[in-house]
């Protein structure tokens, strides 16, 4: 937007101020672009061919012997109409111009459009590749770290036979644990046979404990009942 002469003295410090508002602005600027006025002096192209056409037609219209005048006005008429022509000609050009670069403009515009959805495209696949890169990386170093730990285990020759041997361990293991228990088993038979045994020597010395209790407990009464009844009383007394 243009902006209006400014207005200040000399050693003037206040704040600049324009002599036309920006509203004043655009209609001089719209009027001088409709009357193909560049300056503000002088009458513009269109007046000037008014005239010059005004002046010829009112020549024509005089009934005198005038032809020369006509000849004169009709020449600065064409030469205005020329002059007049030559803008209109230039901005026609630059017109066409403006349009031409519109649409290479629009085309460059819509290309760039295509370009950036591919290049979204290509970001969005991009992205997938990288998130399948990483995946694969990951079960590579998984592979690797998993190659370590078997590299790092004795051959499959020797692991076989430490399988072996520790098979025939567990036989052999399995051999003396069904031993001991049938051992065990006999054990306890014999110990359940050994209690039962002692069970009947216990009730069988019980049995003649109060056998002899009860002999000792007769023998007793009968000497008792003899000597009450074959003695005399001192010697009863002493032989209680």
């Amino acid at each position: 937007m243009l902006k209006g002469r400014k207005v200040a003295g000399r050693g003037e410090t206040a704040a600049p101020h324009y002599a036309f508002g920006p509203l004043e602005d655009d209609i001089i600027i719209k009027h001088r672009l409709l009357t193909r006025t560049t300056t503000t002096r002088g009458d513009p192209p269109l007046r000037k061919l008014q005239k010059k056409f005004t002046a010829f037609v009112l020549e024509i219209e005089k009934e005198a012997d005038n032809h020369s005048d006509c000849d004169r006005l009709v020449k600065a008429f064409l030469q205005e109409m020329n002059t007049f022509e030559i803008p209109l000609l230039k901005s026609k050009a630059v017109i066409d111009a403006n349009n031409r670069e519109k649409e290479n403009f629009n085309e460059l515009k819509d290309e760039i459009n295509k370009q950036i959805l591919q290049a979204q495209a290509d970001i969005e696949d991009l992205k997938k590749q990288l998130e399948e890169s990483k995946t694969e990386r990951q079960h590579k170093e998984e592979c690797e770290a998993i190659r370590k730990l078997i590299a790092m285990q004795p051959p499959r020759s020797e692991t076989q036979k430490t399988i072996t041997d520790l098979e025939k361990e567990i036989e052999i293991l399995e051999a003396e644990n069904t031993a001991g228990s049938r051992t065990l088993e006999l054990r306890k038979k014999q110990f359940s046979l050994l209690l039962h045994v002692v069970d009947e020597l216990q009730i069988n010395i019980e049995e003649e404990q109060r056998n002899l209790v009860e002999e000792m407990r007769t023998s007793i009464d009968e000497n008792r009942t003899g000597v009450e009844y074959g003695t005399e009383g001192p010697e009863a007394m002493a032989l209680d």
